[in-house]
């Protein structure tokens, strides 16, 4: 009798083990990239004040997701080489996945990596080769993501943190008395963004800098390298050669992660930008020597890499049953409009026709001129942003639409519940730069009418809504 008993408390031992193990079946896995390079030429590469075509390509641009299934959600993470992909071209490419993979598009993130040298993700009209490219750019993120969940497996993730200070540092600084410019609307901000180097002019920078590159492990059953998701706060690096297309020091990265961590063939790095509105990799105050073409972009991408893989190797424990979850929620934001007296100013400046009368205006005083008209005209009072928050173990991920400052990123992660947090700028859209309201009242570049579009305490409004959401994340059992 005590011999039966025995069997059968193991018996039921064996079948509460198999009861938890349904409830929360292993996870899988599955990773893809796809080649994004544009195929005509030439194509223009946004991102700056005026026309800046591209003839070739210097390296290859990809699309590159990850997907994760733990037998109740599917989600995705996709990090596009592009200036910013237009929510557009993201819904354009969800929709296509969703219907041959079934993969929900309200739990599929595409965010851009913010590369200055790549065509524009969303031209439907104009040079034959911008319209070319973008279906190669939409058919590319949804061929990453089917490829990707066609390859799901069993899988164990872990995350970890480690810190690169070295190739980050505030672009906005105070000046010395006398050295700030007129602003494009003749007036004198408090702060000047990328003011040089010169310790003659630069007083102190104006913010802080998140030097942490964060990263998200996968594995497969055999504990071998399948991906690595990074996040770091840095803005582009640059420095290519005229007239070629670039993956910048994302690209770089993900080319020499796989020697880092020992990758297979089919082992898949990606590196989001993070909060790095506010963020470049100019040392201010100090001379660095000159670079030859893309010398930067490999200083930065190995020393990137090598952080990774310090990140990597902290991970002691993989967790092949993490639980995930992913909301995703509308936040309506209102348009900045214009002042009657900015209006009647910035329609002076457009009527301006002498040409030295011209060059008398502040720097760049035509470009915010039309840009204040334009928002003028706007016929829409309210942008309607898209927000995702997910859950990956005890990762939290953040996706915000905007070239998001530094500031909110080190705030959501302080006051996030769950133990490691990644922020991702320029998730499913770009709306702009997104400034803290203490930034809005010091001025500069990424606070100007025309270059910021949205009510001065919007960061607030989506800080909020971020963490309400990560909240009820948690609360998943």
């Amino acid at each position: 009798m005590k011999h039966r008993l025995q069997l059968l408390a193991i018996a039921l031992v064996g079948l509460a083990a198999g009861t938890a193990n349904a409830a929360a079946p292993d996870l899988r896995a599955g990773a893809a990239a796809v080649d994004i390079t544009p195929r005509d030429f030439p194509v223009n590469m946004p991102g700056g004040f005026s026309a800046r075509p591209a003839t070739s390509a210097h390296d290859p641009l990809h699309a590159r997701a990850l997907v994760l299934d733990d037998g109740a959600t599917t989600l995705a993470m996709v990090v596009v080489d592009n200036l910013g992909v237009a929510r557009e071209a993201a819904d354009d490419a969800k929709a296509l996945a969703a219907k041959a993979c079934g993969i929900a598009p309200s739990n599929v993130l595409v965010c851009a990596t913010h590369t200055h040298t790549a065509p524009s993700s969303n031209s439907t009209n104009g040079p034959a080769a911008a319209v070319a490219y973008r279906k190669i750019l939409v058919a590319g993120i949804a061929e990453s993501l089917i490829r990707a969940h066609a390859a799901l497996q069993p899988a164990a993730l872990g995350a970890a943190a480690q810190p690169l200070p070295d190739e980050v540092f505030n672009r906005r600084w105070y000046l010395k008395p006398g050295k700030m410019p007129l602003n494009p609307f003749g007036k004198l901000d408090q702060v000047k963004t990328n003011p040089g180097t010169s310790a003659d002019v630069l007083d102190r920078p104006a913010g802080p800098t998140d030097p942490a590159i964060t990263i998200l492990s996968v594995q497969d059953a055999h504990r071998k390298p399948l991906a690595l998701f990074a996040n770091y706060s840095l803005h582009y690096v640059g420095g290519m050669p005229a007239g070629q297309t670039s993956a910048d020091y994302y690209g770089e990265f993900c080319r020499l992660m796989p020697a880092r961590v020992n990758g297979g063939t089919n082992f898949v790095a990606m590196m989001a930008n993070g909060t790095s509105g506010n963020i470049n990799n100019i040392p201010f105050l100090v001379t660095r020597p000159p670079r030859e073409p893309f010398e930067q972009i490999r200083t930065v991408a190995s020393k990137a890499a090598d952080t990774a893989w310090l990140a990597h190797a902290s991970i002691t424990n993989f967790n092949k049953a993490a639980r995930l979850g992913m909301l995703q929620r509308e936040v309506t934001l209102r348009y900045r409009r214009p002042t009657a007296e900015q209006l009647a100013d910035a329609k002076a400046v457009v009527a301006i026709k002498d040409k030295a009368a011209r060059e008398q205006l502040p720097r760049l005083a035509e470009n915010y001129a039309r840009n204040v008209v334009a928002a003028a005209a706007r016929t829409n009072d309210t942008l309607s942003v898209q927000l995702q928050a997910l859950r990956i173990g005890d990762l939290a991920v953040c996706g915000i639409p905007f070239e998001t400052f530094v500031e909110i990123g080190l705030d959501l992660k302080q006051r996030s519940p769950f133990p490691s947090t990644m922020v991702i700028s320029l998730a499913n859209a770009r709306h702009g730069y997104l400034p803290t309201p203490e930034q809005h009242k010091l001025g500069g570049y990424e606070t100007w009418l025309g270059t910021c579009s949205v009510q001065e305490d919007a960061s607030v409004l989506i800080t909020n809504q971020l963490l309400a959401m990560l909240a009820e994340l948690k609360k998943m059992q």
